[in-house]
């Protein structure tokens, strides 16, 4: 290979390592990289190279489960300041190149000869490639090279909740990965230059994962072909002792061969399985090869048992002579522990499958929601192995046929969590045999036995000796030991069921002077409860659960028992730390301390910072518990508190996203509710995100709660977010509940803008009579209350409706009585909307000089007014009457400032509408520029499920097959 003579200054004068110690150098200066919180942000940024990282990850990897209330403003001061390194050159009035924002977050453009970690991928991919193409020599040089770049475990030197991060965890398992693929390399070459270079290379390796028994194999298999047979015995003795001691596992068969083959002096002549070969080939046609995923939930950290059911597993993996194909079905009743073995033995086996780990719950059996389609977790994986939006198939069959197609030549692991039926999980099943597929299921998937040859495991309740082993890990050896009968007892009460033996150990543990007789009277003593959740069935006590959640909630402050029975007043399965406060009443503070309780009390999950979760099973036993304690008028003062907590929230976001629109009045909120503000656009698009399925539930599934005023309200603050999304059926269904609740509730203001809101949304999709009546019953309801300004929005909708009926003159009409309306009320910002929408109007009638007026106008009242949202808009309609005119030109400087001031505000419809415009412009003198105009407002609409992606891929196609090289 020829070397390249110049400098690295020179080539790249900036250059970064994460390979070890965090460090960077500019011009062969190393540079200072500042307080640790500076250098996480960096380190998170640099795993990630190439790829936006969200501000919450950011967030979640510096401070946990507790970040100060500035954590976005901190974040943002050390990018700022992280740029000023990374690019000293750079000024106020240029733009970041390096490190630049991205959805939502901050993504890092590097080279590879930039970052030692995309050098490693570099070489490590090209060992891959050279080991399937059977040159096994030069595999070995590349993965050689990639293993000579590691100086220690990823990021080394930060802290320690830092470093414990999935990204870090993952590019340290890329190493161990890799050291085993240079092994494999190496002694498939039968020279021992390679392997004696390897071994030295191998053995931080190994010492770093003592218990991958496919790294270790390789390992031993390297000493042997080296001569040092005395060590690999040694090597395997030590191994063995840990998997024993930590795992409470033999070694599994892998490692037994190896040791088998030292022992028979064949270990130097290993070769590399051509089969796993196969499996680590480039995916089909054109598609990027991404990282492969490692999805997996994280295990217990205590797990007992299932010997017999590890073996059974193990069975299904790959031997020496090539892959097994298996499908592995566990089955079991509900809280069993189906996910819980399948996870440890995910986790124990990973390695085993270098292409990535899939895993998906597939919410078979979810009281409150439907089963996950096969078409939405097909879509899924195909998100994870790296296909873009675009490129994966409206239907099913095609998307079933991409996906097995992308794991024909991959070693894959397939996790199949919570299966409904065996419908739901056959077209997920991959039709390479080097992937192995585990699936869990209430279930027993007798069908996909007979079908696919699928394996069935059975699980059963632990067997006693595997309970009292369990409670022994849990509460400590010796306090079992002195109370064996009482532990029997327990385990006997709790059914031998892993889900109730874990919530009666959480209770232990916070009472460890307790006597376990007390434990196991309380337990006797609370056998008669949620008998909806019998194991067996009603009339098996030994498996009722109700007990153990009834003494789990008996031993909780009396605090975290009020927030408790709360938790079934939440819409969907997540709640906000905010939200949970404004339940109870009490501050964020406090209730960070109480939600911490009921997590340790395995009452709730902790899904990231700030967030929760709640069993289904739990939130019923909490709506019985609380509606035997606690008066209606108590459950409706929460309720009233939770719900302003989600409207003012939610008015605060729309109010910072858009400033061009008057929002419903709200009266204060209840004491003790607590409202979120917003130091970004971002911030508020990402909330409103994240908690639309709570609020659309509120309005959609809320309204006989006596919250009328409420729904009404948040509906009306939510329509314009909702009308972006383009999910058209949503907004409609989202507007007659509203109005519904408004009507029930007598609010006269409220049925008006309800009245407007579901117009609107039918002129829409179905611009027929209804819509026009409910706008007219609105304009009459407003003018009746004298709310001119609403009057006027109600009388542009009018238009809207009449332009979308091509009635344009009679558009025109509306709007001159808006703008009567809104010069009565003194309302510029309105003034200047209507005098954009009539540009537009103008522009639909073929008047663009006309319209080049009006949007002129528009634009002055708008600065006049401060408004930027009105300002952009009437900047787009200039730019497209420029267009029709033929001034392309002056188009492209007025649609310019458009996009700029949208991308200010994070208003991503819009921002996709304006390149859409742009593209436009572009088609008529560069269609590479329109291509590229086109395909990042589609990248936007595919983000975001729109469904005008459709007419932005229709101008592509129309732009690719007018191309001279189509």
């Amino acid at each position: 290979m020829d070397q390249d003579p110049t400098p690295t200054a020179e080539r790249n004068p900036l250059r970064l390592s994460v390979l070890g110690p965090l460090r960077a150098w500019y011009q062969d200066r190393e540079l200072h990289l500042g307080p640790p919180k500076q250098q996480s942000v960096l380190a998170m940024l640099l795993a990630q190279a190439g790829h936006p990282v969200p501000l919450h990850q950011i967030v979640d990897a510096l401070w946990g489960d507790d970040p100060p209330s500035r954590a976005i403003n901190v974040v943002h001061r050390h990018v700022g300041a992280l740029r000023r390194l990374l690019e000293p050159e750079l000024t106020q009035r240029s733009e970041a190149r390096v490190l630049v924002r991205a959805a939502g977050g901050y993504r890092l453009n590097l080279s590879d000869a930039e970052l030692d970690l995309l050098q490693f991928r570099e070489h490590r991919d090209a060992g891959r490639k050279a080991a399937e193409d059977g040159r096994q020599d030069a595999a070995a040089f590349h993965l050689v090279k990639a293993l000579s770049l590691w100086r220690g475990p990823a990021v080394a030197g930060l802290p320690h909740e830092v470093r414990s991060h999935t990204v870090f965890a993952g590019i340290d398992a890329e190493y161990f990965q890799a050291a085993q693929a240079a092994a494999e390399a190496a002694l498939a070459t039968g020279r021992t230059e390679h392997t004696g270079t390897v071994l030295p290379l191998l053995r931080p390796a190994a010492k770093g994962d003592p218990l991958n028994e496919a790294l270790q194999a390789c390992f031993i298999r390297v000493l042997a072909a080296e001569g040092q047979t005395a060590q690999a015995v040694e090597h395997y003795r030590r191994v063995r002792s840990q998997l024993v001691d930590e795992l409470g596992v033999d070694p599994g068969p892998e490692l037994r061969a190896a040791q088998a083959q030292v022992l028979r002096g064949t270990a130097p002549a290993a070769k590399g399985n051509p089969s796993h070969a196969k499996a680590s080939a480039a995916p089909p046609g054109d598609l990027p090869r991404a990282p492969g995923p490692a999805q997996l939930p994280a295990s217990l950290p205590v797990f007992t048992g299932r010997r017999a059911e590890i073996e059974l597993l193990d069975s299904f993996l790959p031997t020496d002579t090539g892959p097994r194909g298996v499908i592995g079905a566990i089955g079991g009743a509900p809280g069993v522990g189906k996910t819980t073995l399948a996870l440890h033995w995910a986790h124990r086996t990973a390695h085993r499958f270098p292409d990535g780990q899939l895993y998906v719950n597939l919410r078979g059996y979810d009281p409150e929601g439907d089963p996950l389609t096969p078409s939405t977790a097909v879509r899924y994986f195909l998100e994870s192995l790296g296909v873009p939006d675009k490129r994966i198939p409206s239907l099913l069959d095609g998307q079933i046929a991409l996906y097995r197609s992308l794991l024909a030549r991959r070693r894959c692991l397939i996790l199949l969590d919570n299966a409904r039926d065996a419908n739901q999980v056959r077209p997920l099943l991959p039709g390479n045999p080097a992937c192995l597929t585990i699936i869990t299921s209430r279930q027993q998937l007798t069908g996909l036995a007979v079908s696919s040859g699928a394996r069935l495991l059975d699980l059963d309740v632990l067997t006693l000796p595997e309970a009292l082993e369990y409670l022994a890990r849990r509460l400590g050896t010796p306090r079992v030991e002195r109370e064996r009968e009482a532990a029997t007892a327990m385990a006997g009460h709790c059914g031998r069921l892993p889900l109730a033996l874990a919530i009666v150990c959480a209770r232990a543990e916070i009472r460890p002077a307790a006597p376990l007789a007390e434990i196991a009277a309380e337990l006797e003593e609370g056998r008669d409860g949620l008998h909806a959740f019998s194991i067996s069935g009603a009339s098996d006590p030994v498996t009722d659960t109700r007990s153990v959640f009834s003494w789990s909630y008996r031993a909780l402050s009396e605090r975290a028992a009020e927030a408790f029975r709360r938790l079934w007043l939440i819409p969907s399965h997540e709640v906000s730390l905010e939200a949970a406060a404004s339940m109870t009443g009490l501050p964020v503070r406090v209730m960070r301390r109480v939600m911490s309780e009921l997590h340790r009390a395995s009452l709730c999950t902790q899904e990231r910072s700030g967030l929760y979760s709640t069993h289904s099973m739990l939130r019923l036993f909490s709506r019985e518990a609380s509606r035997a304690e606690d008066s209606r008028h108590l459950v409706a003062e929460a309720r009233q508190r939770l719900y302003d907590h989600y409207l003012h929230t939610a008015h605060n976001a729309s109010t910072a996203i858009n400033t061009h629109r008057e929002q419903p009045v709200l009266p204060l909120p209840a004491p003790g509710a607590q409202a979120i503000s917003f130091a970004s656009t971002a911030d508020a698009a990402e909330w409103l995100h994240h908690e639309m399925p709570n609020l659309q539930a509120i309005v959609t599934h809320h309204t006989d709660y006596g919250a009328g005023a409420q729904i009404w309200r948040l509906a009306a603050v939510l329509e314009l977010f909702i009308d972006r999304s383009g999910r058209r059926q949503e907004q409609i269904e989202t507007q007659r509940a509203a109005l519904l609740a408004a009507q029930r509730v007598g609010d006269i203001a409220g049925q008006a803008w309800m009245h407007r809101s579901l117009g609107f949304a039918l002129g829409r999709s179905e611009p027929d009579d209804e819509a026009e009546e409910h706008l007219h019953t609105a304009l009459a309801m407003f003018s009746e209350i004298g709310d001119l300004p609403e009057e006027a929005l109600a009388r542009r909708y009018l238009a809207f409706l009449a332009n979308v009926r091509k009635a344009h003159r009679g558009a025109l009409v509306h709007y001159k009585a808006a703008t009567a309306l809104y010069e009565r009320a003194s309302h510029t910002v309105g003034a200047a909307s209507v005098s954009n929408e009539v540009g537009w109007t103008r522009i639909l009638l073929g008047d663009f000089e006309g319209a080049v007026r009006d949007c002129r106008h528009a634009i002055a009242l708008a600065q006049a007014a401060g408004n930027r949202n009105v300002e952009a808009a009437s900047w787009d309609s200039l730019g497209v009457a420029h267009h029709r005119l033929g001034d392309n030109a002056a188009s492209l400087r007025a649609l310019d400032r458009a996009l700029a001031a949208y991308r200010r505000l994070n208003d991503v419809y819009l921002i996709a509408d304006t390149l859409v415009h742009i593209g436009d412009v572009h088609a008529t003198e560069s269609s590479e520029d329109a291509r590229a105009a086109w395909s990042e407002a589609l990248d936007i609409l595919g983000t975001i499920g729109h469904p005008e992606s459709d007419l932005i891929r229709e101008r592509l196609a129309v732009l690719d097959s007018s191309s001279p090289h189509a």
